[in-house]
């Protein structure tokens, strides 16, 4: 399914990398929504307002390690427009890209907004 993702272009510590620099974020994430003091309504909006942060700014993280793991990439500003609601819920959704990283990020969301939903 995930055969022609670019993350199975990477060496096997490449590979370590990039999943622990995701673990950190997307725990990171949820470990932030999960503390939120506010109305639980509240909290779930901000978690999209996160999430949406997240798909927003995280290439630019992604494309950091990138270059540090692989030679000759130039130092650039990857980051494009912000991701308007459709792009968000269609992540939400799974019916982005069928790349690992869009899955993940669905995953991402959900985890982040069910964090933010849990009553305390």
């Amino acid at each position: 399914m995930y055969g022609g993702d670019s993350f199975f272009t990477l060496s096997l510590f490449g590979q370590i990398g990039l999943a622990l620099l995701s673990l950190c974020l997307s725990g990171g994430s949820v470990w932030a929504m999960f503390y939120l003091k506010a109305h639980w309504a509240l909290r779930v909006l901000i978690a999209l307002g996160g999430f949406w942060m997240f798909v927003w700014l995280s290439p630019q993280i992604y494309y950091l390690y990138y270059i540090a793991i692989i030679d000759g990439l130039p130092l650039q500003w990857v980051v494009r427009s912000a991701p308007n609601p459709s792009n968000i819920l269609q992540f939400l959704t799974f019916r982005s890209d069928g790349t690992l990283s869009a899955h993940s990020q669905g995953l991402l969301g959900w985890a982040m907004i069910a964090a933010a939903a849990i009553r305390r």
